[in-house]
């Protein structure tokens, strides 16, 4: 697999709320790190770069774009000319414009990187995969949090993160680790 440079990388939710405590214990501290890394090789190389933003609708949510917690992470902050994509639910194109602008740039081959493995990056991997584009999502460049099932089990945050990559793996996405990507480009 060599990257060509049509591949187009696409960050998700990479925003200052999922710092908030009230998400719990997370997997990955090092996602954001790995993240900067593969933008500021995207930006070197001079391929399209999308970022997702999350705009809630609730309440009481970090993400909601009236607070600070909207805003991305500094790491990662888009620069002037990159695209950026707002969305209110967890798939980057649903009710957004990111299919077509895809479409219109060439681009057939995303790789996906962010915020929450087994939320935003997952639904979006997997509509990604439906409409036809070959879909990268890079294990140690996502992360989420833990949760508490429906029937009251809780779930570590790592558990979560490697059955939702299992998930995706060979059926919406192939899953590959920052390393590997770097080294094919």
């Amino acid at each position: 697999m060599i990257f060509s440079k049509e591949t187009t990388l696409i960050i998700v939710d990479v925003q200052k709320g999922f710092d908030d405590p009230k998400w719990g214990k997370r997997n990955n501290l090092e996602a954001e790190d790995n993240i900067a890394k593969i933008l500021s090789a995207w930006r070197q190389t001079q391929r399209l770069v999308f970022h997702i933003q999350h705009l809630s609708r609730e309440l009481n949510s970090p993400l909601r774009p009236d607070v600070v917690g909207c805003e991305f992470k500094e790491i990662v902050k888009p620069l002037p000319h990159e695209l950026v994509v707002q969305k209110q639910v967890n798939s980057g194109f649903i009710g957004t414009n990111l299919e077509a602008t895809l479409r219109e740039q060439g681009c057939t081959t995303l790789v996906i990187v962010g915020l929450t493995t087994n939320h935003c990056v997952s639904t979006t991997a997997r509509m990604a995969g439906n409409l036809g584009f070959e879909t990268y999502v890079i294990s140690d460049a996502t992360a989420t949090f833990e949760r508490t099932g429906h029937d009251g089990k809780h779930y570590q945050a790592e558990e979560i993160h490697a059955i939702s990559l299992a998930n995706l793996h060979q059926e919406f996405a192939t899953i590959i680790d920052t390393a590997s990507l770097l080294s094919q480009l």
